[in-house]
């Protein structure tokens, strides 16, 4: 009998990890929401499609899982976006299957958590507190200068963060939250941070038997923050490779995976480097793939596909061992922008060194690769200004991650 996989997916992502189970001779079904139904899907690689309401929660979903498990066995469980991660592991809990369990995989989803542990590593994060007594609350304020970011625990890149310039902007938005009088927006569901001015960098690993097996460096041209917040094209390439920077951020990714003990699957780590001391501070560490086509972009640099590598470590067995990827050292980059019309043409763009183009209604997007990382950084930078000259829309910020 085929083994069998059932992959968890509130949005419409990782057709490469479904093609890849697919290729490896397993039962690949899908578990989804109703209105994605008529999303692309990679239909040849799956022999079954369930699905729960639009409006479904966690317990929905471990239901819908686990009806399927009472058709046929189940010896996997995979969720493949970020709040999906969440509910497998509670269904894995329910059915009692291997994998992560829900208590750890929260430390990869709830920031006040993943900083605990991060400062217990000795990884430097910018200074924090979670809003529980007003006197603690004012002493922090006393304590770490302004600007201050209130963001929410639980949330995905900048959804919901607040800047605030003063100690009475920041009591403002905590009245606020306070006031909503529901426990999602309960203050304690937050987190008051030091604002830290810097570069935005990211580190995207394969991890197998508790070690980084593969790891790409990558650096954000605005800070994910000022896309969401003010609009704008969003970048992100390739740190050079022996940089000091590179180095540096390799160092640190391992030392968060020993801390967070993390031993097979992928993930997407954020630093900031300040530009004040020069000093790399986590922003968050997730374990999936990372957004914004970023394993698009490193699958040109570096010649491996993260949805497949973290569909063949989510297989692999005593019987069938993972075999890590071999990784090429190029260079490549993502220009990627909200657009103006539902189906943009980008055709008059005909520089070489495109090699893929979003093709998503409202997006503008194209991922470039060079063997030099200079010609990547002239083409981020020449297609920004295309970009916004030729397709840029800019959509209000969302206070939180939904539909």
């Amino acid at each position: 009998m085929k083994r069998h996989i059932v992959c968890i997916a509130s949005e419409q992502k990782g057709n490469e990890f479904l093609e890849e189970c697919h290729n490896a001779d397993w039962r690949v079904t899908l578990v989804t929401r109703k209105k994605l139904l008529d999303e692309p899907w990679a239909w040849t690689a799956l022999n079954d499609v369930k699905t729960v309401e639009d409006n479904a929660g966690i317990d929905d979903y471990v239901r819908a899982v686990t009806n399927i498990a009472g058709e046929r066995r189940i010896d996997r469980v995979v969720g493949l976006d970020e709040f999906d991660v969440v509910t497998a592991a509670r269904t894995r809990e329910h059915l009692q299957l291997g994998g992560m369990t829900y208590s750890h995989v929260v430390r990869f989803r709830d920031k006040y958590a993943m900083r605990n542990i991060a400062s217990e590593g000795g990884i430097a994060c910018p200074e924090y507190i979670c809003p529980l007594k007003p006197d603690d609350i004012n002493a922090f304020l006393d304590r770490v200068p302004a600007p201050w970011i209130v963001k929410p625990r639980h949330e995905v890149s900048a959804f919901g963060i607040r800047k605030c310039e003063t100690r009475e902007e920041v009591w403002g938005v905590l009245n606020d939250l306070d006031n909503r009088n529901n426990w999602r927006d309960h203050p304690s569901q937050f987190l008051i941070e030091r604002f830290v001015e810097g570069d935005v960098f990211h580190v995207d690993s394969v991890v197998s038997g508790g070690k980084v097996i593969g790891a790409g460096v990558s650096q954000y041209g605005k800070p994910p923050f000022s896309i969401t917040h003010y609009g704008g094209v969003f970048t992100t390439s390739i740190v050079e490779y022996g940089s000091k920077e590179r180095k540096e951020l390799e160092k640190l990714n391992r030392r968060l995976m020993k801390a967070f003990k993390y031993e097979s699957g992928v993930t997407h780590g954020e630093f900031l480097q300040s530009r004040e001391d020069g000093e790399f501070y986590l922003l968050e560490v997730a374990c999936r793939v990372g957004g914004a086509y970023i394993a698009n972009v490193l699958e040109h640099a570096c010649g491996y596909n993260l949805w497949r590598e973290w569909a063949k470590l989510s297989m692999a067995d005593e019987e069938h061992p993972y075999e890590p990827p071999k990784i090429r050292k190029e260079y490549a980059g993502v220009a990627l922008a909200l657009a103006k019309e539902d189906h943009p043409d980008t055709s008059h763009y005909t520089d070489p060194e495109i090699v893929y183009r979003v093709n998503k209604p409202k997006h503008v997007g194209l991922i470039f690769h060079s063997p030099k990382r200079e010609r990547v950084l002239e083409l981020l930078d020449t297609y920004t200004q295309r970009i916004s000259d030729d397709f840029l829309a800019v959509a209000p910020a969302k206070e939180r991650y939904d539909d």
